[in-house]
C-alpha cells in the first residue's frame, strides 16, 4: 500500500503594491530632464550657502586700480566698475535671489490655495466675487502692481516677497479652484457632508490631498517666474539692494559699461539668472511629466 504525500498548499505570493508616491518619486529618478534641472538648481543652492567660502576674492571688497580688467587667470570672469571680482560676487549672488523667489513662491501657493478650495468648494456667490476680484488683479502686469507696491511700502526684501507672492497668488488659486470643483463632485466629498464634517475639514482635510499634484506643477512653475521677477525688480532698483551682489543688481550697474566693450560685467550675472531660470523650468516639467504617468 502506497504512501499517499500530501503536499501543504501553496501560499500565494506576496504582491507589493508601490504607492503613488513612491511611484512618482521612481519617475523622477528616471526622469533626465528633472534631473538636470536639479543638478543646476542644487548647484546654486550650494553656492547661495557656502559660496563664501570658495570664492578666490571678497565679493564686497572694491579695488579701483583693478577695475574693469577683462576675464583672466586671475579673475576668471574679470571685474567690475570698482574692482570687483565678477566670479565671486556671481557665486555669492545666488543668495539673496534663492532666500526671496522661493519665499515669495511659498507665499502665493498658500494663499493662491486656500482661495482656491474656498471657491471651487463653495461656488455660488463666493466663488463669484472672489473669481472676479482676482481677475481684476490678474490683469494688471506683475510688474506695475510691485511698483506701485513698493513706492506705497518701501523698499526691502520682505516688501518684495509680499508683494511678488500675492501678485502670483491668483494664478495658482485659479488652478486649484479648478482642479476642486471637479474632486467636490466625488462621493468621498458627498460622504464627509453626510457625516456633518465642518467645511474647513472637508476642503483641508478630504479634497486638499487629492489636488496636490496640479498645486506642485504650478508651485515649480511659479518659481521660475518669481526668480525672474526679483531680478527684474533688482535691475530696476525697487528690488534688492547695494552692496548686496545680486545678480539683477549687478547689471543695472554695469549696463552702461557695455557700450564701452565691457561685456563681462554683465554677461556672467545674466547666465547666472538664465541658468537657474532653466534649471526650475526643467525641474517643473519634470514634476509634470511624473505626476502624468
Amino acid at each position: 500500500m502506497t504512501a499517499i504525500e500530501i503536499k501543504p498548499p501553496e501560499l500565494p505570493s506576496a504582491v507589493s503594491k508601490r504607492s503613488p508616491a513612491t511611484e512618482v518619486v521612481i519617475s523622477l529618478s528616471r526622469s533626465a530632464t528633472f534631473l538636470t534641472g536639479l543638478a543646476i538648481v542644487l548647484f546654486w543652492v550650494v553656492c547661495a550657502l557656502f559660496g563664501e567660502h570658495f570664492t578666490p576674492y571678497d565679493p564686497l571688497a572694491d579695488d579701483i586700480i583693478n577695475s574693469l580688467m577683462p576675464p583672466s587667470a586671475d579673475h576668471w570672469f574679470g571685474t567690475d566698475q570698482l574692482g570687483r571680482d565678477v566670479f565671486s560676487r556671481v557665486i555669492v549672488g545666488s543668495r539673496d535671489i534663492l532666500t526671496v523667489a522661493p519665499l515669495a513662491t511659498l507665499l502665493a501657493t498658500v494663499a493662491g490655495t486656500t482661495l482656491g478650495l474656498f471657491t471651487g468648494y463653495f461656488r455660488g456667490l463666493v466663488d463669484d466675487i472672489i473669481s472676479r476680484v482676482l481677475e481684476a488683479f490678474m490683469a494688471i502686469p506683475v510688474v506695475i502692481v510691485a511698483l506701485l507696491a513698493i513706492v506705497a511700502l518701501g523698499t526691502s526684501k520682505s516688501t518684495v516677497i509680499i508683494v511678488i507672492g500675492l501678485s502670483f497668488s491668483p494664478i495658482i488659486a485659479r488652478t486649484v479652484r479648478s482642479a476642486v470643483l471637479s474632486e467636490r463632485e466625488l462621493d468621498y466629498v458627498a460622504a464627509a457632508q453626510l457625516r456633518r464634517e465642518s467645511a474647513l475639514h472637508t476642503m483641508f482635510v478630504e479634497i486638499l490631498p487629492n489636488v496636490i499634484p496640479p498645486i506642485l506643477v504650478e508651485t515649480t512653475v511659479r518659481l521660475g517666474y518669481a526668480i525672474f521677477a526679483v531680478a527684474t525688480l533688482s535691475f530696476m532698483g525697487f528690488g534688492i539692494q547695494p552692496p548686496s551682489p545680486d545678480w539683477g543688481l549687478s547689471i543695472s550697474s554695469n549696463y552702461g559699461m557695455i557700450g564701452g566693450g565691457f561685456w563681462w560685467t554683465v554677461l556672467f550675472d545674466a547666465l547666472a539668472i538664465a541658468s537657474l531660470v532653466i534649471g526650475v523650468n526643467l525641474v517643473a516639467d519634470g514634476v509634470q511629466g511624473a505626476l502624468n504617468d
